[in-house]
């Protein structure tokens, strides 16, 4: 067992999730080659593991609930769904979604190689066979996807302007944010409507997060 397994345990039943023993190991084998990796290709400035647990893990699961309540409201239910992660980084939260949702197939998307390399690398380690590091400009990309998400990555303004080509007819922009970004919202253009702003909890984290939830007019 992992030492941080009950601390991850209990950060799941807080919200309000169930993941077999399975996905746990494959968390922690995501954790484990982050910090493999990490040191290497620089791809994330946090190293401790029980930061890394509520600051990457924790942090993306809480979003987990939210997208499949989301998706169900939005009729979007055709199965794989298919969900972009722009400017991923190091498969946040995209490979923690595609670990925690099977039924979603997710394209982590990033301009860095090595990025898009490690998240390829995480997909056959972990087999994870719906989930793909792609290296590219998500202006350039042509397949179109339901949801579009983002984390730390541009404003709203930039974020929907760069992916809008990638979004799908009916899809829905997910924009994971940390105080609500009341500025970022008034800049938007017309064209873009923001239908929610929900509110996070992240376990053990002691910071402001939300999810701007946005889809075209």
């Amino acid at each position: 067992m992992h030492a941080l397994e009950p601390q991850l345990r209990q950060g799941l039943a807080a919200l309000g999730l169930t993941l077999t023993d399975a996905q746990i190991a494959q968390l922690f084998g995501y954790l484990d080659l982050l910090q493999k990796w990490g040191r290497v290709y620089n791809l994330t400035a946090v190293r401790d593991p029980a930061e890394m647990l509520t600051h990457h893990l924790l942090d993306s699961l809480a979003v987990v609930a939210p997208l499949r309540r989301r998706l169900a409201a939005s009729g979007l239910t055709e199965a794989p769904l298919r969900l972009l992660d722009v400017g991923s980084g190091a498969g946040l939260p995209g490979v923690v979604i595609a670990i925690a949702c099977p039924e979603i197939a997710v394209d982590c998307v990033d301009t860095v190689a090595k990025k898009a390399a490690f998240v390829q690398q995480v997909a056959v380690a972990l087999k994870l066979p719906q989930l793909r590091g792609l290296h590219a400009r998500v202006e350039s990309l042509t397949d179109s996807y339901p949801v579009v998400c983002s984390r730390a990555f541009a404003s709203l303004q930039d974020f929907t302007a760069l992916s809008g080509k990638a979004l799908a007819q009916h899809g829905i922009w997910m924009a994971l944010k940390g105080k609500h970004p009341a500025d970022e919202i008034a800049a938007l253009p017309k064209l873009v409507e923001v239908f929610h702003v929900e509110p996070l909890q992240v376990p053990g984290l002691d910071a402001q997060r939300c999810i701007v939830w946005m889809r075209r007019v």
